[in-house]
């Protein structure tokens, strides 16, 4: 199966659970800050390395299931980083569905752009390594949370996001989801 086939096949996967957790929960997230939502991720991400460094679990979530979580919380953060400040908590399940779209399709644009440029690089790395690589943005984040916007570089919090959302597709990839 070819990357994009893969990314829609995942992508399919990971709307079909946030659609039926927002029939059930409404838009519940929509009262996470930024900050909050990037710990759902670190806790996500966290409990993925943990898993691989010690070997088991002790939970039945599995580390494809966190993954999950984490192209899902990232979602969270662009739906969240576009909606207007005025958008209100509760919003219409096809409002919903096409906020969660159309931050996909932007995802996977980015995704082909850069897979295009770096020769699918990631189909030779290790997901450990890909799981680093989400808390080290994670980590990136944070440190621009706490500067509260007086960042002098970076691209901001939006690029992070979209490459953890892309690293975690990789990550299910390469473990066979």
């Amino acid at each position: 199966m070819t990357t994009p086939e893969h990314y829609d096949q995942l992508l399919a996967r990971c709307r079909q659970l946030f659609l039926a957790k927002t029939h059930d929960y409404g838009t519940a997230w929509r009262i996470l800050r930024l900050p909050s939502v990037t710990d759902q991720i670190f806790i996500k991400a966290n409990r993925i390395r943990t898993i691989q460094e010690v070997g088991t679990q002790r939970v039945a979530d599995g580390v494809d299931e966190e993954f999950v979580a984490i192209v899902n919380y990232c979602l969270i953060a662009l739906m969240q980083l576009h909606l207007p400040a005025d958008a209100p908590l509760d919003l219409a399940p096809d409002a919903v569905a096409a906020a969660y779209d159309g931050e996909a399709a932007e995802n996977r644009r980015l995704l082909l752009a850069k897979n295009h440029d770096y020769g699918e690089a990631w189909r030779q790395m290790r997901v450990a390594s890909i799981t680093d690589l989400i808390l080290m943005k994670l980590h990136r984040v944070k440190q621009l949370e706490n500067l509260g916007g007086a960042a002098q570089v970076s691209e901001g919090v939006e690029g992070s996001y979209r490459d953890m959302l892309n690293y975690a597709v990789f990550a299910l990839i390469l473990g066979g989801a």
